[in-house]
């Protein structure tokens, strides 16, 4: 597999630079990859590589044209494109467009992952209807402003989840359930005791909220993976 590269694309006026992650071999799916609202880290840039060495085409999208140097930026940017769903969905539309028209993923089916924000965004352009063959969030929001309908979800959900996260307490996990039930979406929940926000993120700072944790950072991308093989098999 070779290092990543970049693809310029855009949203508007808006210029935009994702990353690219390729197989030694044919791709057997391409992967569009969300990051954290901290846009593209060290790890999510290791979570598309390891896409890669598994046969996948990952695209690492970008949130916003440029990189936050502080949480405080990055909160700033995340309001300015999630200030009302169309907005943020047509940011997230514009990544999968440069997935769907680079040359290498002519004609292969394409999923959404995401981590954080951006598990928050592969479960949006679930909701907008795009026709995904999966959509995986890992330590993701779960809430939305435009809840999922009956007829919008076209694809298979994933959600690996610490139980112990206080950004997605019980109750916007109680309010997924519902509304995935009552929009009839095909979807597994997968939750982690005692585990926090981060848990996929090696360089994560200990803290009330987040914490690295490695068996469910294994299990949930075991996880992921399994959902591939037998949604493309």
């Amino acid at each position: 597999m070779s290092d990543l590269e970049p693809l310029a694309y855009g949203d508007g006026e808006t210029r935009l630079t994702g990353h690219v992650a390729r197989p030694t071999g044919t791709p057997r799916a391409a992967v569009l990859v969300f990051p954290t609202i901290m846009n593209p880290t060290r790890f999510v840039l290791a979570k598309a590589r390891a896409l890669a060495d598994a046969g996948y085409l990952a695209l690492v999208a970008d949130f916003y044209g440029e990189q936050p140097e502080s949480m405080d930026a990055a909160r700033s940017c995340a309001m300015a494109i999630r200030d009302t769903p169309e907005t943020y969905r047509r940011r997230l539309r514009a990544a999968v467009r440069a997935l769907a028209t680079m040359e290498s993923a002519e004609g292969l089916p394409i999923g959404a992952i995401g981590f954080c924000m951006g598990g928050q965004a592969a479960l949006e352009l679930a909701r907008d209807g795009a026709p995904l063959f999966a959509a995986v969030s890992f330590h993701g929001i779960l809430s939305t402003d435009e809840p999922a309908r009956p007829g919008d979800l076209r694809t298979r959900i994933l959600i690996c989840h610490g139980d112990a996260d206080p950004l997605v307490p019980r109750a916007q996990v109680l309010a997924f359930w519902e509304e995935m039930d009552a929009a009839s979406g095909n979807w597994h929940f997968h939750a982690y005791s005692g585990v926090k926000h981060g848990f996929c993120n090696p360089d994560a700072n200990p803290n009330p909220a987040t914490a690295y944790d490695p068996s469910a950072d294994r299990q949930s991308w075991a996880a992921m993976l399994e959902l591939f093989d037998e949604v493309l098999a």
